[in-house]
């Protein structure tokens, strides 16, 4: 049994397909999240609680990992170059950190369907909650999702392949601040995002370790 396992669940709970869910997180705690049924895309992004101005950001996650594939012992970091979750287990391997949350316009321009919402709606409905809106939406990771780069920098035809995740595949990040935890549970079905049909997925929060 490992540390994680062993950790006291504070909260668990099952989030439907395509919907949102948000919470705060005390530093030392842990976020898991398990794709109950696999190939399904979790879209993430990550504040610091106490000043949300402070977020993920891309670009010093990519240099800092040395890669554009994240997996356990990586870690995410702001745009103060602080670190706000490590990755402490992961079952997949497969998370993506480039090609960002899909939306209603970027439904429209990409596959020509007009009207159809995507995270970026969850994560607005989501933020407000927490008096954040969408200024406050930046480059997001894709837990669970394969963007695979090709030579000369070509990229899949709609970006994403098919879903890398088996049912019961997980990943757990530890805050390593207070943090607030943004998760859209993809309702993508114009690309292998959430592998055609969105699934639930459960989510977790366990309690630091002392």
């Amino acid at each position: 049994m490992n540390e994680e396992s062993a950790r006291p669940v504070v909260q668990d709970e099952i989030v439907p397909p395509g919907a949102p869910w948000s919470a705060r997180l005390r530093r030392g705690q842990v976020l898991r999240m398990v794709d109950l049924e696999g190939e399904q895309g979790v879209d993430f992004l990550c504040y610091d609680a106490a000043d949300p101005r402070e977020r993920y950001n891309a670009p010093n996650t990519i240099k800092k990992s040395g890669t554009l594939r994240l997996t356990e012992g990586h870690a995410l970091y702001s745009d103060r170059g602080r670190a706000l979750f490590t990755i402490v287990a992961d079952t997949c391997g497969h998370h993506d950190t480039i090609a960002g949350c899909c939306s209603a316009p970027s439904n429209a321009m990409l596959y020509g369907v007009e009207g159809v919402p995507g995270c970026r709606e969850n994560f607005l409905s989501a933020l407000a909650e927490h008096g954040l809106g969408w200024t406050d939406i930046v480059p997001n990771v894709n837990f669970f999702c394969a963007v695979p780069v090709y030579e000369g920098g070509r990229l899949a035809e709609r970006t994403f392949v098919d879903g890398p995740s088996k049912p019961g595949d997980r990943v757990d990040l530890r805050a390593e601040r207070d943090v607030l935890a943004i998760v859209s549970n993809c309702p993508q079905v114009n690309n292998p995002a959430a592998g055609g049909r969105p699934t639930p997925i459960r989510v977790q929060i366990l309690e630091a370790s002392s």
